[in-house]
């Protein structure tokens, strides 16, 4: 039994951050302390001023516990990673979960590339970006690719000069082939010092290139080039126009704008890199009530830089936000280099802040609609069908269904469903491995019982080392079990769930003669559901999602032993070489259509081989 009162007693005058658990043993609030003993206290004191949602979230309390740190800033950044490990239900809680692309020169090569990263790491290439469409960074590179012929392989230059043939980039006039040796370094170099300057905002040197090439071709007749050189040319014009210069300074920095209505918030950030405004873009939050703003600014700032890779020099605010020293400093040692905050009072920088406001402002009025009916079709969705069940508490669901079709193997599925969402990242496929024929009932307890014991197994192994439950891939269980029919099945799932000593509801998604969900089976009894009710809708969509994840893992495993089998009926061609030829190409269909020379590319694959491969195929039937 935790005894709050003799805890608190015990709180260490340190710095660190606390937990909060409920009674179900859930995180629902973290925070840091600069001295622990001191800001714990506060929630529990008589004479305590909290806010209505701190207030709400103190009276849920069982237990509390904490991790002292070394210093502020250290606990300011273990904060970050626990908040956006557990998403605690009383935190201001960053909805989007976004990554953006950069462009990535790999400088460090002799012989450098230029790659599409949503990773900035601490490596000896150069980094352009982050930009908000991946889309129009990826056309980037392709025109790169081709004014300046840079390679896109993955060889080891100059290692591996003149080994092998040059690909198909080559032939098509897009790489000078530095793979035979037919540029030297020195020249690749420089092109790849224009493509350093294009990517840093200097265009004119291309486009003029590019038009005496375009005119020279034409006065050669050769309409075709110069039609290229045209289009190049406007691929050129197009990416510029999108990058509007908002100062002469050379600047990095982030204008940020809040709006904010009720339980909800929208931060909108305009990103100018270089002095150029590169694209914008927005951002919820909820739990924002009784927050101040400075509070929801703060709440975003340490949400959205801990995952961000990169940091701009400057951030610009329209109000300062609390623990801004401490904030500032984690921030510059994220950078590398002092980063500013700024709260502008006056001139462009204001109206930068304020536009930024006014866009925030504009979506949340736009969107407020939207997400009122997103929150209907999940949470409210999921608050419909525990007031239908009776059940005190359903955020996580599980559902289950089996596919057996054309005599093949059986599989078993398991999605999962967190707040009315689906959680793709804790869905589970099952062979079946103990049952023979079309026997649904026991497949249904195979997948089950293999489930839950695995779960209870991890349970003990994380409580052994004192770990959260989260931490394991079968750990959780959830709130509610579905099951793909009605009383047989939720039977069997009661049986599994009596021997291993488990007490989780289950109910039986029923369908009616035309396969369609007509109710839910539950306590023994069908409990009819309204067709136009969102908890209706939202049992049809995980009925729906569990039978198209069985069906497709199914299928998937069907397609792999049809190529299997094929590979294996070549001569010479052994498990290594199958694995290499799979690699190599992807698909059978490639294989079929390639050449004896295109085969002995392949590791592994020597001329025996490449023609043993080439002859079967020519014998085969399309």
């Amino acid at each position: 039994m935790f005894d709050i009162e003799e805890e608190l007693k015990k709180l260490p005058a340190k710095p660190g951050v606390y937990l909060m658990h409920n009674e179900r043993d859930e995180i629902i609030y973290v925070g840091k302390a600069v001295r622990l003993k001191n800001r714990v206290r506060q929630y529990f004191q008589d004479s305590r001023n909290l806010t209505p949602k701190i207030a709400r979230m103190v009276s849920h309390i069982a237990r509390f516990e904490y991790i002292i740190t070394d210093s502020e800033l250290e606990a300011l950044v273990l904060e970050c990673n626990l908040i956006k490990e557990y998403r605690p239900k009383y935190n201001t809680m960053l909805t989007d979960d976004k990554t953006y692309p950069y462009i990535k020169v790999t400088t460090g090569e002799a012989y450098p590339r230029i790659l599409f990263s949503r990773l900035m790491k601490k490596d000896k290439s150069k980094y352009f970006g982050p930009y908000t469409s991946a889309g129009a960074v990826k056309d980037t590179i392709e025109l790169l690719r081709k004014i300046y012929k840079i390679r896109t392989c993955h060889r080891n230059l100059p290692k591996d000069i003149g080994i092998g043939r040059p690909c198909l980039y080559y032939h098509i006039g897009q790489c000078d082939a530095p793979c035979q040796g037919n540029i030297s370094q020195e020249d690749y170099q420089k092109q790849i010092h224009q493509v350093l300057q294009f990517l840093g905002g200097n265009y004119e040197p291309v486009i003029q290139m590019l038009t005496e090439k375009m005119m020279q071709a034409s006065e050669a007749m050769a309409y075709e080039k110069a039609m290229e050189y045209r289009d190049l040319i406007r691929s050129i014009r197009q990416i510029t126009e999108k990058q509007k210069v908002t100062s002469s300074q050379m600047e990095d920095r982030d204008v940020i704008g809040l709006a904010r209505a009720g339980n909800e918030a929208v931060v909108q950030v305009f990103f100018i890199r270089n002095g150029r405004l590169i694209g914008r873009d927005h951002y919820y939050l909820t739990g924002v009530e009784n927050e101040s703003r400075a509070g929801v600014l703060t709440s975003f700032v340490k949400q959205f830089y801990g995952e961000s890779p990169f940091v701009p020099r400057e951030l610009m605010v329209p109000e300062g936000i609390e623990d801004e020293e401490i904030i500032l400093q984690w921030l510059s040692e994220k950078r590398g280099q002092k980063v500013a905050l700024r709260v502008p009072k006056k001139g462009q920088k204001e109206r930068l802040v304020e536009l930024a406001c006014k866009n925030a402002m504009n979506i949340l009025n736009k969107d407020s609609e939207k997400m009122k009916r997103e929150e209907a079709r999940t949470v409210g969705a999921v608050r419909e069908l525990a007031d239908l069940l009776g059940l005190p508490l359903l955020t996580r669901m599980e559902a289950y269904d089996i596919s057996n079709t054309s005599g093949f193997e059986k599989v078993g599925s398991m999605v999962v469903y967190e707040k009315g969402k689906p959680k793709r990242s804790a869905y589970r496929k099952f062979k079946i491995r103990d049952i023979q024929g079309q026997d649904d009932y026991h497949s249904l307890e195979e997948v089950l019982t293999r489930r839950f014991t695995h779960g209870q197994r991890e349970q003990k192994e994380l409580e052994a080392k004192n770990m959260d439950p989260a931490m394991g891939s079968f750990s959780m269980f959830p709130d509610l079990i579905l099951m793909d029919g009605g009383k047989g099945q939720v039977h069997i799932a009661q049986k599994v769930l009596m021997e291993l000593g488990l007490d989780i509801p289950v109910c039986g998604m029923v369908k009616d003669d035309f396969h369609r969900t007509r109710g839910i089976y539950f306590d023994d009894e069908e409990i009819a559901i309204d067709r136009n009710s969102e908890a209706f809708r939202l049992v049809t969509r995980i009925q729906d999602e569990a039978h198209r994840f069985a069906i497709e893992y199914h299928r998937s495993l069907r397609s792999k032993t049809q190529v299997k089998s094929i590979l294996e009926d070549i001569p010479g061609i052994g498990e290594t070489r199958r694995k290499a030829l799979m690699r190599y190409y992807g698909d059978i269909q490639k294989i079929r259509e390639a050449s004896v020379e295109d085969l002995k590319q392949v590791p592994s694959m020597n001329e025996k081989a490449a023609e043993s491969v080439y002859g079967f195929f020519r014998k085969q039937p399309h």
